[in-house]
């Protein structure tokens, strides 16, 4: 479509929609989308508080299919990447990041590049600059990235830190989601219109306030650390959290699509899900190492 105003948005947390009549309009099937959420958390809970091993399973099965839905974006837009070897190099990135040294990432990452140069090779020269640089981006996108999440599962506290990482990222979204349909009804100002135009700054003070309180309490309750710690991973998280909702919005944008997937009702795609815990992933991990 020719500008952004007349495309649909992509109903992110703090995102206000107005409706004739009505005020506000959430742009969800809040009981699919609250239920769906509760099914996810649940299944990481219970993985990571049970056998955290486990967790590795849940997450390379969710970065497959949030995978196939970026394939599938692209190949609406004739770009092509190899599947295969992005999907058996995240794997070996994910399980070396839990299991060996930080080398053995770079290491899978750097071998699984070479596989993809070689494999698109056989399809032939035209489109293979581009198929191989989706591919490189998906393969940095999704298991590089997720990496992180390995990493920080991999301490002898790793369940735990995982669990506060998710609940920060879930709390971005929900303060967001919440602030942005009560502050945000009239007068909203909008954050960035060119790239979401429905997101607010309303609903980024509540994604910050959300995400900052929960730091403060989770770092002392869970991980033995101080509550101004959890204020500063707080921070950290939920301008990762905002970034990656962005970053998945100018994607779609681009490509011309409203969400990658329809896997999860009143949800989207995974990928529409995790992108901001993709962002998160990294910010949280590196401030977990310096300051816990």
């Amino acid at each position: 479509m020719s500008t952004a105003d007349t495309r649909p948005d992509d109903g992110k947390p703090g995102e206000v929609r107005p409706a004739p009549g009505t005020g506000i309009k959430t742009g969800r099937n809040l009981p699919a989308a609250i239920g769906v959420g509760v099914a996810l958390g649940g299944l990481a809970l219970l993985t990571l508080l049970t056998v955290k091993a486990t967790f590795l399973i849940y997450m390379g099965v969710v970065l497959a299919i949030a995978l196939r839905e970026l394939h599938a974006a692209l190949h609406s837009r004739d770009i092509n990447f190899p599947v295969i070897p992005v999907l058996l190099g995240g794997a070996a990135m994910l399980t070396s990041a839990y299991w060996a040294a930080g080398g053995a990432v770079l290491a899978a990452f750097a071998l699984t590049l070479l596989v993809i140069l070689t494999w698109r090779m056989f399809g032939g020269t035209e489109g293979y600059v581009k198929d191989v640089t989706a591919g490189v981006f998906a393969l940095a996108y999704l298991p590089l990235l997720g990496s992180a999440v390995s990493a920080m599962l991999a301490a002898h506290d790793g369940g735990r830190r995982v669990l506060v990482f998710i609940i920060l990222t879930i709390c971005a979204d929900i303060g967001g989601y919440f602030a942005g349909i009560t502050l945000g009804r009239t007068g909203a100002h909008k954050m960035a219109p060119a790239i979401s135009p429905k997101k607010t700054w309303e609903g980024f003070a509540g994604s910050a306030l959300a995400t900052i309180v929960a730091g403060a309490i989770l770092l002392p309750t869970l991980l033995h650390g101080h509550w101004w710690q959890g204020v500063v991973i707080g921070v950290a998280a939920v301008a990762a959290a905002v970034l990656g909702d962005l970053a998945e919005s100018m994607i779609k944008r681009d490509l011309d699509i409203k969400d990658m997937g329809t896997l999860l009702p009143g949800h989207g795609g995974i990928l529409d899900r995790i992108d901001s815990l993709l962002f998160c992933a990294p910010v949280v991990w590196l401030l977990f190492s310096v300051l816990h």
